[in-house]
This record gives structure tokens, sequence and C-alpha cells, in this order.
């Protein structure tokens, strides 16, 4: 097996993945969640999104925060 290749700055890797079926909440009615952590640092950023956003709503949303 070979080992994941370990980080030398912030964000250089990252895990990523969706929650959804969550209750919708905020002011834009958001009822998903993307879940980023920083391989780095191991520290969770946590980004509400609407479970039907398009893979470029996605991308916008990770490019405009992160």
């Amino acid at each position: 097996m070979i080992k994941i290749q370990e980080p030398s700055r912030p964000l250089e890797i990252a895990h990523m993945d969706w929650v959804t079926g969550l209750p919708q909440g905020g002011d834009r009615s958001y009822n998903a969640c993307l879940v980023i952590v920083d391989r780095f640092s191991k520290t969770p950023i946590f980004l509400p999104f609407h479970k039907d956003d398009t893979a470029m709503d996605t991308a916008l949303l990770i490019w405009n925060i992160v």
C-alpha cells in the first residue's frame, strides 16, 4: 500500500465530502453541507449549499470561500 504524501502547506491536499438530507435552514434554505478537511492542519471547513446545486455552483462556492 502506498502512503499518501504529506502536504507542506495548508490546502495543498484536502478531503471533501457532501452531507445531504439535512433539514432546510438559513436565510437561503440550505439543505446540505460540503465538508472540506485540510490535511495539513486537520481543520474542517463547513460550507452550506443546496442538494441540487450543480458542479459549477460547488466549484464557485469553493473558489470564492476557500
